[in-house]
């Protein structure tokens, strides 16, 4: 589990493909500027990270990388699949018994892909939009929370298929959402209890 509170921007160091193509090995740099990441203390092998909003598991790590695997099917259903050597991508480790839960809880399982519609001053904050599939607009809820990226974030109004949140600089300067850009293709998870609630709804019915 995790918070959605980003803990370092990593670099994704090489892409290879396994067997035929179909899965894939990425090898993550770790930001060694951040004390939680530098020498990976405390990362052992088969630790969950959330990186990007995906929760994925250390198979090998070194002082300053770590190793994981991708199956086709989370290629398929989130962004990984477009992932190449260069790309910035938030870092979380998972949560302690004890931690501070300083946003809302993230399970790393992406539920769908959105898209930046738009990004526009406002203040001293930046507002961004997201057009999602129809099916998982039903999940977003105003004053709700997203997981964008893995980024927690409190949903500010939903209209169709389209919704909006605010970006603060701090928050911008720490995960990728200072480099995200009109076009770009965001991993989402949407609140866990909006998903359980709609499935006993749909159970009764």
């Amino acid at each position: 589990m995790f918070t959605g509170i980003i803990s370092g921007i990593g670099t994704v160091a090489e892409v290879q493909a396994i067997g035929a193509g179909s899965d894939m090995r990425l090898r993550i740099a770790v930001p060694q500027h951040k004390a939680e990441w530098a020498g990976m203390p405390g990362v052992l092998i088969g630790a969950s990270i959330c990186c990007s909003g995906c929760c994925l598991t250390v198979v090998e790590k070194d002082g300053g990388s770590f190793l994981v695997e991708v199956s086709a099917e989370t290629l398929s259903k989130t962004s990984l699949g477009g992932w190449a050597a260069g790309r910035r991508i938030n870092l979380e480790r998972a949560l302690k018994m004890g931690d501070e839960l300083g946003g809302h809880i993230v399970s790393g399982h992406v539920d769908g892909l959105g898209t930046v519609l738009s990004q526009t001053p406002e203040n001293g904050s930046t507002r961004w939009t997201f057009r999602v599939p129809r099916d998982l607009a039903f999940f977003i809820a105003r004053k709700g929370s997203i997981a964008i990226d893995g980024v927690s974030l409190t949903v500010n109004e939903v209209e169709g298929d389209v919704f909006g949140v605010n970006i603060i600089p701090h928050t911008a300067e720490e995960t990728t959402f200072g480099t995200l850009a009109v076009g770009d293709v965001v991993n989402l998870e949407i609140d866990m209890l909006a998903r359980y609630v709609a499935r006993l709804a749909e159970r009764d019915l």
